[in-house]
């Protein structure tokens, strides 16, 4: 199937204008020749290491058939289940190839004890675990994989013979690894996560799984040509051009001294293509490439009949991927094509979109900050809450520059942070640090706020959010406002070797996100929920 794109109005106003000066530029091909000046001179040292991703779907092809044999060989021992550990990229990717291709694929990409719980229920003698971090020292894989280590071994099983470590040449994690005898699977370490889809990031997992992967590829390397092209019709400068650079229709919504006046959100909105969840995969990948230094491109996950593609929003560009992409109509851009060109594409347009903003698409500076004061709450035991403001229904209220004075209920503590919301350019962050395996009805609560507020409106599961568009929240424009749910789970279970629960991780990350929030400052409306599926219910009545 063809790669296809179109696009109307604005947007095709944004492509006539932009893709013959990114064209002159020859930008496309200088992307394919892993020319790292493209971004300014800032950025020539991240990117000079970070353009691998541009020849994956060839380089990578050294993994598939050592793949398929390793899904033979645990096959041959019963083994038909697999769990994958890991976070941002290293967990996105695969979950959108094994939903699209059907297979089962366990994604355990949280530190919530419940949904580490539900991992850790399944049938263990016929389970083998991918543990995937590219630095190798990132906490919650390494958590993930000291329980695993220790469920396989206090079940009498071969500890190593049933974890596959996917990471980069020389991290801790591989040398760990070697130590121990785990089977690693090197990724190309010049590729950033949130570009790996085609790397052992995204082939080992799905692979396993069942996937095509090779089709997968196959697919990619018959677009690549197309998108290194000089041409007008690259659908990466197309795409691309649209993203950084269509026009609001009436510039006096977002500005009012005369200038010119960009959408910088675009909604992703899956169609009829057959692919299941690839907006979560492309609002990582944009999120985390673009919102930096006050700018960027907010990526909205949306369905169909979401309440910003029927109402329409001035500040949000809808991207429709699609079975045929033959035409679009209003403002919109439409595009189809097999899952690998999809990931070639978006990953051609999400760079070609930051030449345009003047943005570095490889670094990502505000997402250490979350980190840091979470190992500091952690380290310093200080991960407990601070006390409520108060409890309504169940409900204990906290905030971070948000003034709360007299609100004594829910409903009034959530009119209050959307008082704090811009009519014209802002937005609201739903983060749900709750178990999503167990509580999928809270994703319902960001239709309710779209609806409630009439503005673009994220949903993330916490933590896995942290590692995508956490960057865009401290590093993009100063435009969110925040919705924090938490949960107060009665289980908890530790993490083996560590002095620490999963739980007092996973608090620990809520707290330290919202902190950062804080300090920027942006409102933060912190709810803790005693009963999961009654307080999520209670928030969701006081949106009516």
């Amino acid at each position: 199937m063809a790669l296809k794109i179109a696009v109307s109005g604005a947007a095709a106003a944004a492509a006539a204008e932009f893709v013959p000066v990114l064209v002159a530029d020859k930008v496309a091909s200088r992307v394919a020749a892993k020319d790292f000046t493209l971004w300014g001179k800032d950025a020539e040292a991240e990117s000079s290491i970070r353009l691998g991703w541009v020849g994956s779907a060839f380089d990578s092809a050294q993994h598939v058939d050592r793949i398929i044999a390793l899904r033979e060989e645990f096959a041959a021992k019963g083994v038909n289940r697999f769990v994958l550990c890991g976070m941002g990229g290293s967990s996105l990717a695969p979950e959108v190839i094994t939903s699209t291709a059907g297979v089962e694929l366990v994604v355990l990409d949280s530190t919530d004890p419940d949904q580490i719980n539900d991992a850790l229920s399944g049938d263990l003698a016929r389970t083998a675990v991918v543990v995937s971090s590219k630095s190798g020292s990132t906490v919650e894989t390494d958590s993930q994989k000291r329980t695993f280590e220790k469920a396989f071994a206090d079940a009498g099983l071969p500890v190593t013979d049933r974890i596959v470590i996917v990471t980069d040449p020389g991290s801790p994690m591989e040398a760990a690894a070697k130590a121990d005898g785990y089977r690693i699977f090197n990724a190309d370490p010049t590729v950033g996560g949130r570009y790996s889809a085609l790397t052992a990031f995204g082939l080992v997992p799905s692979g396993l799984a069942g996937a095509d992967i090779a089709g997968l590829l196959a697919d990619a390397q018959g677009v690549a040509e197309l998108l290194a092209s000089d041409s007008d019709d690259n659908p990466g400068l197309i795409l691309g051009a649209a993203m950084a650079r269509t026009i609001v229709a009436n510039a006096a919504e977002c500005c009012t001294d005369g200038c010119v006046c960009y959408r910088d959100k675009v909604g992703i909105i899956s169609a009829g293509s057959g692919i299941v969840g690839f907006g979560d995969w492309a609002e990582q990948l944009i999120a985390e490439s673009t919102g930096k230094i006050g700018k960027g491109v907010l990526p909205v996950v949306l369905e169909p009949n979401s309440f910003e593609v029927v109402n329409g929003i001035a500040d949000l560009l809808l991207v429709r991927v699609v079975a045929d992409a033959t035409s679009a109509t209003g403002d919109e851009v439409s595009v189809s094509g097999p899952l690998g060109a999809q990931f070639l594409l978006w990953e051609y347009a999400t760079v070609v979109a930051s030449r345009l903003l003047e943005l570095n698409p490889f670094d990502q500076p505000d997402v250490e900050s979350a980190k840091i004061a979470a190992r500091a709450m952690l380290n310093e035991g200080a991960a407990a809450a601070a006390p409520a403001l108060f409890v309504d229904g169940g409900i204990e209220v906290r905030a971070q520059s948000l003034d709360l004075s007299g609100v004594t209920t829910v409903a009034g503590a959530i009119n209050a942070l959307f008082a704090q919301l811009s009519a014209t350019d802002g937005y609201v962050s739903v983060q749900a640090y709750l178990d999503r395996t167990e509580i999928p009805q809270a994703y319902g609560l960001r239709e309710a706020v779209a609806e409630a507020t009439g503005r673009p409106t994220t949903f993330g599961w916490g933590p896995r959010f942290l590692h995508s568009t956490g960057q865009y929240h401290k590093g993009g424009p100063r435009q969110g406002v925040f919705l924090q749910i938490t949960s107060k789970g009665e289980a908890d279970l530790a993490v083996p070797g560590r002095e620490f629960t999963f739980g007092q991780l996973i608090a620990s990350q809520s707290a330290g996100d919202a902190k950062v929030l804080g300090d920027l400052p942006r409102p933060v409306l912190i709810l803790t929920l005693t009963d999961v599926a009654t307080g999520v219910a209670h928030i969701q009545a006081n949106l009516a």
